[in-house]
C-alpha cells in the first residue's frame, strides 16, 4: 500500500506543477500602479504613467488587471476609455482618483479597453474638479465601444457641482458653458454596472447613447433637488436595459427615457427628490425615432415633483410613436403629479405655438398605481388633439389629496382607453378609440 500512497504523491505533485506552470504563463498579470511609477501623494500629475500601464496591459495576449491601491493619484480633465482592444482586463481601484482643480489645465487621455470582458471595480471614491472650466468635455469619464465592460464596487464618483450649479443658464444664455456629466456611455454593448455610487454631478449622473444589452444594478445617485439639470440615468437611441435595486435622489428626471429607447424593464427603484422617471421630452428634433416597450414595476416616488411622466413638445416636427408602456405596483409618497401626460411641453416659457404634439402615445397601462398627491389634480392625461392618446387602460388606481383642497381628481383632454377596478380619483377617459 505504500508504493501506491507514494504514486498518488507523485501524481499530484505534477498535476501541481501543471497548475503552477499554466497560471503563471496564461494568468492574469497585475499591473499595480504605484510599482509603475504612479504617485499617491493627491499632487502629482499620473496621467502619463496610467495611460502607460493601460497599454502594456492592453496590448498583452492574456488577461491583466490594473491595480490602483490606497492613497490619492491625482488625474486631470476628461476621460475617455475606448475600445476595442484584444484581451481582458480588470480594474480595480482601492484608492482615489483625483481630477485637476485648476482652470489653466485641461487634458484629455484616452484608454484604449478591450472587446472582452472588462471589469472596473471602485471602493473609494474618484473625484472631479470643482471648477467646471477644468473638464472640456460634455462628460467626466466616458466609455465607448466597448463590449462585455463590469463596473462594479463601493465606490463614489464625486462630480461636486455645487460651483457648477449657478451656471446652469443655458436658456437664458446662450454663452453659458458646457458642464460634464459624471460619466457617459457610447456603442457599449453586453454590460453592466453594479454597486457605485454618483454623486453631485455637474449635469447629469449617468449618460446612455446607443447602448444595448445593459444591466444596471445597485446603483446610488445624489443630488440636492434644486441642483439643476442633474438627470440621474438617461437614455437615447438605447435597446434591452435593465434598471433594478436603484435609488435616485436629484434636481431632474431620475430616469430620462428619450428618443429610439426601446425594450427597457424599470423595478424596485426609489426616486426622489427628482422629476419622476421620465419618457421625454420628444417630438421636438427632426431625427426623434419611436419609443416602445417600457415596463415600470414595484417602484416608489417620495416626494418628487412627478412620478409616471410623459412629455412631448407642443409644436413638434416629428411625428413618432410611443407605445407599449406598462406601469405597475407603483406608490407615490406626496407627489406633485402622481401621473402625468403633458403633450403642451414647454420647459420655458413662453413657447412659439405653431400646432399640436405630432407624438402619438397608445397602449399605454397603469395597475395598482396607490399613495398621495401633492396637490389635487392627481392625473393628468392631456394629450395631443391632432394625435390622440389611444388605448389607454387604468387598472386600480388609488390617489388620494391630503391636502386642505378637497379630494382628488382627474383631468383628461383627447384620451381614449377603458378603467377598471378602484378609481380614486373618478377616471375621465372617452370611451375605446
Amino acid at each position: 500500500m505504500a508504493w501506491i500512497a507514494s504514486a498518488f504523491k507523485a501524481l499530484c505533485l505534477s498535476f501541481l506543477f501543471v497548475s503552477v506552470a499554466c497560471r503563471s504563463t496564461n494568468g492574469s498579470k497585475v499591473f499595480n500602479v504605484r510599482r509603475y511609477g504612479a504617485n499617491p501623494d493627491g499632487k502629482t500629475d499620473n496621467v502619463n504613467t496610467f495611460t502607460s500601464i493601460w497599454k502594456s496591459a492592453c496590448a498583452r495576449s492574456g488577461s491583466s488587471k490594473i491595480y490602483v491601491p490606497n492613497g490619492t493619484f491625482y488625474l486631470g480633465g476628461a476621460v475617455v476609455f475606448e475600445g476595442p482592444c484584444i484581451n481582458q482586463i480588470e480594474f480595480i481601484i482601492d484608492g482615489t482618483l483625483l481630477a485637476e482643480a485648476c482652470l489653466q489645465f485641461v487634458n484629455k487621455f484616452i484608454f484604449k479597453i478591450c472587446l472582452g470582458p472588462l471589469k472596473l471595480f471602485a471602493r473609494h471614491c474618484l473625484l472631479a474638479p470643482s471648477n467646471p472650466g477644468d473638464i472640456k468635455n460634455k462628460t467626466w469619464i466616458n466609455f465607448r465601444y466597448i463590449n462585455n465592460l463590469l463596473i462594479s464596487g463601493a465606490g463614489t464618483l464625486d462630480g461636486q457641482g455645487k460651483e457648477s450649479w449657478k451656471l446652469n443658464d443655458c436658456s437664458k444664455n446662450p454663452s453659458c458653458p458646457i458642464l460634464a456629466m459624471n460619466m457617459g456611455f457610447a456603442f457599449v454593448n453586453n454590460s453592466r454596472i453594479n454597486g457605485i455610487t454618483s454623486l453631485n454631478s455637474k449635469m447629469g449622473h449617468f449618460d446612455f447613447f446607443s447602448v444595448h444589452q445593459f444591466n444596471i444594478t445597485g446603483v446610488t445617485i445624489k443630488a440636492p433637488g434644486d441642483s439643476p439639470n442633474t438627470d440621474g440615468l438617461k437614455f437615447g437611441f438605447c435597446s434591452n436595459i435593465h434598471i433594478s435595486d436603484t435609488h435616485i435622489g436629484t434636481g431632474d428626471d431620475c430616469i430620462a427615457i428619450l428618443s429610439g429607447v426601446t425594450d427597457m424593464d424599470i423595478s424596485n427603484v426609489k426616486c426622489g427628490p427628482g422629476h419622476g422617471i421620465s419618457v421625454g421630452s420628444l417630438g421636438k428634433g427632426k431625427d426623434d425615432k419611436d419609443v416602445n416597450g417600457l415596463t415600470v414595476r414595484d417602484t416608489v416616488f417620495n416626494g418628487t415633483s412627478d412620478g409616471i411622466r410623459i412629455k412631448t413638445w407642443e409644436s413638434s416636427i416629428s411625428q413618432i410613436v410611443v407605445s407599449h408602456l406598462v406601469y405597475e405596483n407603483i406608490q407615490m409618497i406626496n407627489v406633485g403629479n402622481p401621473i402625468n401626460i403633458d403633450q403642451t411641453y414647454c420647459p420655458y416659457p413662453p413657447c412659439k405655438k405653431k400646432g399640436e404634439s405630432h407624438v402619438q402615445i397608445q397602449d399605454l397601462k397603469l395597475t395598482n398605481i396607490y399613495g398621495t398627491s401633492k396637490n389635487k389634480v392627481a392625473v393628468k392625461l392631456k394629450c395631443s388633439k391632432s394625435f390622440p392618446c389611444k388605448n389607454v387602460e387604468l387598472v386600480d388606481i388609488n390617489l388620494e389629496n391630503k391636502g386642505a383642497k378637497g379630494p382628488s381628481t382627474a383631468v383628461c383632454e383627447n384620451v381614449h382607453g377603458s378603467a377598471l377596478g378602484k378609481m380614486v380619483p373618478e377616471h375621465c377617459l372617452n370611451g375605446p378609440w
